[in-house]
């Protein structure tokens, strides 16, 4: 008797573990479902939620990187149809990335240093004398001189020291210097406007400032240059290319005494910039060689001449955007400087995203229509889509993780990131993004495969 009831119990016991198991796993699963259709509706809500809180700065952003594509096909069309001086002088396209990112570099620093000034209220909007305004100017120009000098001593070094064809130092530093001095007088007050202006509407010029000045570098620089170009072809070969280059020589050696030497603010400006844009102005020349070192297959592909300001342009106008957002973010203390990114970071992160996303597939299909409706043979539509497509997919989680972490790193070394991040960045996605293109265009064109 007492043997059964111990069975009985046993099996009691073991059913209600079997049930209860069973309630459990119920339990589990009916959970884990309404996860599962939920998740959907979660992550739109997370979306929802993050494009309510960043509407905004996405319009601001698209609507003047928009804007600066325009700039770009303009430069581009103008690069493309350039193939005869480009052959004529040698070396001439490993000058031309490092001028376009030169002129990116030093007014957009001045923008986002204004823009910062604006945000903290040491400079006002007003269209007036001002002593932050006047040294931010002084600095441009000097940073003018020294980079065009440097871009042309670099260009003849590098091409000389990887054998490739190339002009005299004396051409290369008389197109370099004109090309720069040419496209500041356009670009200096170009740039105070639209900062001060912006912000006067309402604007946040960390969003507008540096592509709406990419592209008025894109759209004139490359003429400014073609310019420099036809001045050269007037003077060379006689006493004037020789004074010419003395010139310029000593206006970049003044131009260095008068910024060690001057008001502490300009002092300032030139001690952070002058290191930075150097090796800015390397990455750049850099950028030219990759270039350079596949001109055959350029030369054959117009089309691809039209897509390199684009492309660069793009990679460096979203870096650009994150690094003003960054450090108006930093100066202002709505980002700390964590080396672990933060929600404000990570919502950061996703705009550069968003907008990278609409924008690569966009200028390809441009680039594609733009050299066909000019007559300029293209490497096809589907081609054009997925090389920029493909290349910005490479190039822009490389260039974002950067900027934060430069952003960061300069602050918390007391560094002003409106000096450093932008030109470093905007100069490292130069190299990079031609190095992407190339190498994406060698793949999709040559029909090389992707190495693992």
């Amino acid at each position: 008797m007492k043997c059964l009831e111990r069975i009985l119990v046993k099996i009691k016991e073991f059913l209600d573990f079997i049930l209860s198991t069973l309630v459990k796993s119920i339990i589990i699963l009916s959970k884990g479902t309404i996860k599962l259709f939920s998740l959907p509706i979660t992550i739109f809500n997370n979306f929802s939620i993050f494009f309510k809180d960043v509407k905004r700065v996405l319009g601001e952003s698209f609507l003047a990187i928009f804007i600066s594509i325009f700039g770009g096909l303009i430069a581009g069309i103008f690069l493309s149809l350039m193939t005869e001086q480009l052959e004529a002088l040698p070396g001439l396209i490993v000058l031309i990335p490092g001028l376009i990112g030169m002129k990116g570099n030093i007014f957009g620093a001045l923008g986002s240093r204004l823009a910062s000034n604006l945000h903290i209220g040491t400079l006002t909007p007003e269209l007036k004398k001002s002593h932050v305004l006047n040294y931010n100017i002084a600095a441009s120009l000097i940073l003018t001189i020294i980079l065009s000098i440097f871009l042309a001593f670099t260009a003849k070094g590098l091409t000389y020291l990887l054998g490739f064809d190339s002009m005299s130092l004396m051409d290369f530093t008389i197109i370099s210097v004109l090309g720069g001095i040419f496209s500041s007088l356009i670009l200096l007050p170009l740039t105070a406007l639209i900062s001060l202006k912006s912000y006067e509407n309402g604007w946040d010029p960390d969003n507008v400032t540096t592509p709406l000045i990419t592209t008025a570098g894109d759209i004139f620089t490359i003429p400014c240059l073609f310019l420099g170009v036809m001045i050269l072809f007037f003077i060379k070969n006689s006493v004037f290319e020789l004074i010419f280059f003395l010139f310029f020589i000593f206006l970049g050696l003044a131009g260095l005494f008068i910024g060690f030497r001057g008001e502490l603010g300009l002092k300032k400006i030139i001690i952070q910039s002058v290191p930075t844009l150097l090796i800015c102005s390397f990455l750049g020349i850099g950028a030219g060689t990759v270039l350079n070192s596949r001109l055959e297959l350029i030369l054959n592909n117009p089309s691809i001449l039209t897509l390199v300001p684009l492309f660069s342009d793009q990679g460096g106008n979203l870096t650009s955007i994150l690094g003003a957002r960054l450090s108006s973010g930093l100066h202002s203390g709505f980002i700390e400087a964590h080396l672990k990114p933060s929600q404000e970071v990570i919502k950061n992160f996703g705009i550069i995203i968003v907008l990278a996303i609409i924008l690569y597939p966009l200028i390809g299909s441009m680039a594609h229509f733009a050299t066909i409706s000019l007559g300029i043979p293209s490497s096809g539509l589907k081609e054009m889509f997925l090389i920029s497509s493909l290349a910005g997919l490479i190039l822009i989680p490389l260039v974002m993780f950067f900027t934060f972490y430069l952003s960061m790193a300069s602050y918390r070394k007391g560094l002003d990131p409106d000096n450093i991040v932008i030109p470093l960045t905007t100069s490292l996605t130069d190299p990079l993004a031609n190095i992407s293109l190339v190498f994406v265009a060698l793949t999709i064109l040559e029909n090389i495969p992707f190495l693992v």
